[in-house]
């Protein structure tokens, strides 16, 4: 189970629209090639000192959230 401020990549959720994953958005505007089990994680992979960010996409269409 997630902790206070990270995000399951698969709630237990019926609706689609909580299926949701974290990512880096990198400066190029394109996301990292690795997934992340927790936000708490990409937050500590991320290097926000050089543009990254860290998002959120529902994981059935690649939308950001």
């Amino acid at each position: 189970m997630a902790g206070p401020g990270e995000h399951q990549a698969f709630p237990a959720s019926d609706d689609v629209r909580d299926v949701v994953g974290v990512g880096v958005l990198l400066p190029n505007g394109r996301l990292a090639g690795r997934s992340f089990a927790s936000r708490a994680e990409a937050e500590a992979w991320a290097r926000p000192d050089e543009g990254e960010q860290v998002v959120e996409l529902n994981l059935l269409c690649d939308c950001d959230l």
